[in-house]
């Protein structure tokens, strides 16, 4: 594992001082500050908030203090879509509070390719055993979240923000 992570923010403004807590509070992991450390998906993201809002697509890139950070930090890493991942994304989209003991949380996005299952799920429309069965093949895409401002500032540097074409 390298000591130092590039990461991304997905964004239409630049952010050269990330905040905990400012945007929506229902979220996979609930309310933090989201990054990842896909390029190409960071720049996705980017280009569709962009087109949302009809502002010019921004990504914001931070070195994350990884080593250090995981020594200091409460962490939950998912490695797969699967029946923790599930029920933790589940609790977070009802609004409970289950990210509350952590600092910081990664693992893959409810996106597209699987948001369909997990609305199923949450609807009571497929049982747990079926969605993990149906998610258990895709290959997550990553997100991280900090949750803790002091991890947030101790952790992340801004390095740039590079001003994407649409």
């Amino acid at each position: 594992m390298k000591d130092k992570v590039e990461i991304y923010h997905a964004a239409t403004e630049i952010i050269s001082q990330p905040m905990c807590g400012v945007g929506r509070k229902n979220l996979d992991f609930g309310p933090g500050f989201y990054m990842t450390d896909i390029y190409d998906q960071a720049v996705m993201w980017a280009k569709r908030r962009a087109s949302e809002r009809q502002l010019p697509p921004i990504l914001n890139v931070y070195l994350l203090d990884r080593k250090n950070m995981l020594k200091e930090a409460r962490v939950k890493i998912f490695e797969n879509y699967d029946k923790d991942w599930l029920n933790f994304i589940v609790a977070c989209r009802k609004g409970e509070p289950v990210w509350e003991e952590y600092d910081y949380i990664e693992g893959g996005v409810a996106n597209d390719r699987v948001i369909d299952t997990v609305n199923l799920f949450i609807n009571g429309l497929m049982s747990e055993e079926v969605a993990i069965r149906r998610l258990r093949y895709i290959r997550p895409n990553n997100q991280i979240c900090i949750l803790n401002q002091g991890i947030l500032d101790r952790h992340i540097v801004f390095n740039e923000a590079i001003k994407l074409s649409d």
